[in-house]
């Protein structure tokens, strides 16, 4: 029929057209922002710009709100596991096996704290106490919030305050562990790795990354899609299969967008409304985590003998993929860090249940 190809073509852009187009934006934006942050000489550009980019979308496209699709954290994740598996040895590995009195008692620390600082948010800010210990438990953000209905709290404010804090800690650590490595250094011997070349390392990486997510798939364990692409790569390394192999620089800094386009983009402007009057307890109680976490890594410090920089990036209360991404890009003991914060993450997703059970039946009790 004539017209039939004017009709056709004038139709408008559908929704999966626009998505692209969106995206596309978003990594230019990010890109560009990127290369701005590298020239001034922030630490793990790609995150930060990733941050900025992602929490400036969500709160200028109100209506168009998108977020970073199941495959794409699980490539990000996937990518820093093999990044921080390369960079385990066995040395340091049996220095921290060694130091496992210290390390657990910190960690142990952590929990107690976290749980203290979320029933003191509850009784200021009138929420329940299961909202107020999940929302600040300091590990395993996205385990936490599946758990929250199921453990009588409330699930929006659970993710609006995890999240949070997964926000500040994420622009918090990485620049005061850069800044206490630069004047101090990392406690590190600071050699130059043999490299297998790009093809050998696309392999590694590629390899370790797909055989740990699929069975990372296959387990459903917390944390899996880093934790199984780690311990791959961590055993190729240490048993020097893999020889010097690492992760091209490239896709690393892809694993750092990604990872910061998941945070930033989860801040819209109907989540920030939600829990406006919540904000400054939250930031406050945030802060508060913080800078204890930071007095018990000083104790850690004498304990593991490692210095207050990896004792800090160790002991930062969440964070997981960002943290451990950013020790990767600032040169700090990855093998210390990873070992103490997925420790703590372990802790914190196997405790928290019955923890928060006995502390919303004891305010129960109270308030009866």
């Amino acid at each position: 029929m004539p017209g039939c190809s004017e009709i056709v073509t004038s139709e408008p852009a559908t929704d999966g057209d626009s998505n692209i187009l969106r995206w596309l934006g978003i990594a230019l934006a990010t890109f560009a922002a990127t290369i701005a942050m590298g020239a001034v000489g922030l630490p793990t550009p790609a995150l930060f710009a990733a941050l900025l980019i992602g929490i400036t979308y969500a709160l200028i496209a109100v209506r168009r709100p998108v977020d970073v699709p199941s495959s794409g954290i699980t490539i990000g994740q996937a990518l820093i596991g093999v990044a921080l598996g390369a960079e385990l040895d066995s040395s340091t590995l049996r220095a921290v096996a060694s130091n496992w009195f210290g390390v657990s008692a910190v960690t142990l620390a952590t929990l107690a704290l976290s749980l203290g600082v979320g029933i003191g948010i509850a009784r200021l800010t009138g929420i329940s106490q299961a909202t107020g210990t999940l929302g600040l438990i300091a590990g395993g953000a996205s385990g936490i919030v599946a758990m929250a209905d199921e453990l009588g709290a409330d699930s929006r404010l659970v993710a609006f305050m995890q999240y949070v804090r997964v926000l500040v800690v994420v622009l918090v650590a990485p620049l005061v562990a850069y800044i206490l490595l630069a004047h101090g250094g990392s406690g590190l011997p600071q050699t130059e790795p043999i490299g297998m070349g790009l093809v050998g390392d696309l392999a590694f990486t590629g390899g370790c990354a797909l055989a740990g997510a699929l069975v990372a798939r296959r387990l459903r364990v917390t944390a899996g899609t880093l934790l199984c692409p780690l311990a791959f790569a961590a055993i190729l390394s240490v048993s020097g299969v893999a020889g010097d192999a690492s992760v091209p620089a490239i896709a690393q800094s892809l694993a750092f967008a990604l990872i910061g386009l998941q945070v930033g983009l989860r801040f819209t402007v109907a989540t920030m409304r939600e829990a406006q009057a919540l904000l400054p307890w939250v930031l406050g109680a945030i802060f508060v985590l913080i800078a204890v976490s930071a007095g018990l890594a000083a104790l850690l410090v004498p304990l593991a003998h490692v210095t207050f920089a990896d004792a800090y990036l160790a002991t930062t209360p969440g964070g997981l993929y960002a943290v451990l991404a950013a020790s990767v890009g600032i040169g700090a003991n990855t093998t210390f860090v990873v070992f103490v914060q997925v420790l703590r993450v372990f802790i914190m997703v196997v405790a928290a249940p019955p923890l928060v059970r006995i502390v919303a039946r004891w305010d129960n009790v109270q308030s009866g």
